[in-house]
Formats: C-alpha cells, structure tokens, sequence
C-alpha cells in the first residue's frame, strides 16, 4: 500500500489478568492522534490511549442508511459513544439530535466532531449525560429515529445498575419503541453472539397502540471488510 512505516501503529487485543481491564487506558503507549475522512465527514481518533480508537468501522453502511433517511426527523442516538451516528444524523438535514452517555470524556468527544464538521447549533443538537434506562425512563420526548447500539457488558461506576445486554435488550427495545412517532424507525444492533433475538417477547403494538414490525437488516450494514467475521447484528423496527 506504500504507507510509510512510521505511519503504521501496532495494536494487540490481549486479555489482561487479575482486576484490570482490557478497555482501561494504555498509558505505556505515545499519544497517536489524528482525524479521518468517513464517507465525506470527519471524525477524531486516538490510536493509541484505548483498544478502541473512537469509530467502530463496521456501522459504515447503518451510519449512511440513517443519514439518507434523517432530513427534518428527530434523531435520539443511545450509547452515542463518540457521537457517529449522531454526526451523520446532523449531515442529512437532522431537525434535531440528541445524543446520550454516562461518559463525559465521550460526550466531549462527540462534540469535537460535530465540530469538525462545522454543526454548532446547541438548539439542535443536545448531548445529554444519563444512564440510558434511566433517560428512557425519565424522558417526555418522542423521536423519529432512534440508534440503538450498546455494549454486551457494562458495569460502569456511575451507575448503580449492570448492563447485560444478552439479558436486558429487550426492556432497551421496549422502552424506544414507546418513544417512537408514528412511522418511526428503531436500529438495534448488537456485537454479542449469545443474543437470542427471541420474536416472542417483542411486543406487537406500543404504548400508544402503533403497531410494530421488524427485519433482520444484518446483512445490509456490514460492510465487505467485515464479511464472515459476525462482527454485528442489526435489526430494523418500524411503528405504524
């Protein structure tokens, strides 16, 4: 590929021993920084603090269907991590996007890129720090698109509850679909293998007595660099 070799950075996925995490900060590692160019956006990476760097590279496809089909709808991006999504939401012509975290340092983040791509309207986009379930339980809003992407495990200390999503994906689904507008959409996606994506416990109508259907859209949002690696599974829901 003609890379220059002190371009190249090598990272390890290992399993580290006793109490420590394998997502705890690297603080052996130089700070290697930069920004990349994403299907015409930009984001900022950190190649070298975190195993993960900022981006996940396999919701390419499911970061594009969702800009393609936010013009003028309300977006509410959960587990918004560094804010993708939300950024690509704010690109089609989003009327508004919130993003939630129980990280600050990501919340940042996901500022920094939208401001690298020139979205400053705090009317518009809002970056809410909460427990998820919490701001699901709490919130008032109702949404035309909501993202759905969150961890298989969290036990993060600012909050008192665990998140296993192999166990709770299906109160997570529940609760957005109760907060969708009619013909709204739900993406649901998860990196976990063991999920049983069990269609007896999906309800058939919300709250507000829209009717809701779903597919399995796996196969539309991974993209070709990720073929036959089970990276992710997604699931698209609709209310009408």
């Amino acid at each position: 590929l003609e890379i220059p070799f002190q371009n190249i950075l090598v990272r390890k996925r290992k399993r580290q021993r006793g109490n420590l995490s394998q997502y705890e900060k690297d603080e052996t590692v130089p700070v290697v920084e930069g920004v990349i160019r994403e299907q015409g956006l930009l984001f900022k990476v950190n190649l070298s603090a975190y195993l993960d760097t900022g981006i996940f590279f396999d919701h390419r496809p499911l970061r594009d269907i969702v800009r393609s089909q936010a013009k003028d709808k309300r977006v509410l991006n959960l587990f918004c991590y560094t804010g993708s999504f939300s950024v690509y939401s704010a690109d089609g012509g989003a009327s508004s996007v919130d993003s939630v975290d129980l990280s600050n340092t990501y919340l940042a983040w996901a500022k920094d890129n939208f401001k690298l791509n020139g979205f400053s309207d705090e009317a518009k986009y809002n970056f809410i720090r909460s427990d998820v379930a919490e701001f699901l339980a709490g919130t008032k809003k109702f949404w035309d698109i909501i993202v759905l992407d969150p961890p298989t495990f969290s036990n993060s200390k600012n909050t008192k509850d665990l998140l296993d999503i192999n166990k709770d994906w299906i109160k997570l689904v529940s609760s957005c679909l109760n907060l969708l507008n009619p013909n709204g959409v739900l993406y649901f996606s998860t990196n976990s293998r063991q999920l049983n994506f069990d269609t007896s416990v999906i309800p058939e109508k919300t709250s507000k007595g829209l009717m809701v259907s779903y597919s399995d859209i796996t196969n539309q949002t991974i993209p070709e660099d990720f073929r036959n690696t089970k990276i992710h599974r997604c699931w698209k829901f609709v209310v009408e």
